[in-house]
């Protein structure tokens, strides 16, 4: 047993998910890298750590699905000894507008953020080691409320919702819950269906006039999730001053 931290990060695989992997690596933290399907790129992933000098194992999961979460768990404790940080970076985006919402698009978007949330959070209640930190990922268009975002901000909401209150439920253990709410961000997930236009519009918004970048909001969660133990039951809107 050492002094490690261990740290869980769901949708480690690619986009924000994988820089926060990455980042919490190099700040010395061992992290099973949680992804839904994509193997082959988590494995990228723990190959990237080890060959850094790192710790990382890749664990599959559907985050709405308890058993599988729960064995993601196991494969942390069984692996490095326990759990320290849970990063729940997993997450589905669908844009329409109410009017036009498909209802079976709002049930698979709400059944990964909304439960998969919830089922992360109750696992990381649970078995997160007293001192450690548990991080959600919301959206800074829960702020802005753009059209056709609807259902994604509805189901965001309900991750802004529940960090105070899981905070206040860990009280005496010295675990902290917050929450990061990312700005327009490079990833596969954003740029997905935007024209040059658009993408270009999007990054001119904020005061520092360019679109975030993966290492932006990884380098918000690694403080959260290292050092940053006295901020505990925000949301952090990591977002270039977007308002």
């Amino acid at each position: 047993m050492t002094d490690q931290r261990v740290a869980i990060v769901t949708g480690g695989s690619r986009g924000i998910g994988r820089g926060i992997a990455t980042t919490l690596a190099a700040r010395g933290q061992a992290v099973v890298v949680g992804y839904a399907g994509s193997a082959r790129a988590a494995a990228q992933v723990v190959e990237e750590i080890t060959a850094a000098g790192g710790k990382a194992v890749a664990a599959q999961a559907d985050v709405a699905d308890e058993h599988a979460v729960a064995a993601m768990f196991d494969t942390a404790q069984e692996t490095f000894g326990g759990i320290d940080v849970v990063v729940n970076s997993a997450g589905r985006l669908s844009l329409s507008t109410i009017a036009d919402l498909d209802l079976d698009d709002l049930d698979a978007l709400h059944r990964t953020n909304v439960r998969g949330s919830f089922v992360v959070a109750r696992e990381a209640a649970r078995r997160v080691r007293d001192g450690g930190a548990i991080i959600g990922l919301s959206t800074s268009v829960v702020g802005l409320q753009l059209p056709t975002y609807g259902a994604y901000v509805a189901s965001k909401s309900a991750v802004e919702g529940m960090t105070m209150i899981l905070a206040r439920e860990l009280r005496g253990r010295d675990i902290t819950v917050n929450a990061v709410a990312p700005g327009p961000t490079a990833t596969e997930l954003f740029l997905d269906g935007k024209d040059d236009a658009t993408v270009a519009r999007m990054a001119a918004q904020p005061p520092l006039e360019r679109l975030g970048q993966p290492a932006d909001i990884a380098e918000v969660v690694a403080f959260l999730a290292g050092p940053g133990r006295w901020v505990n039951g925000q949301v952090v809107r990591a977002n270039g001053g977007i308002v």
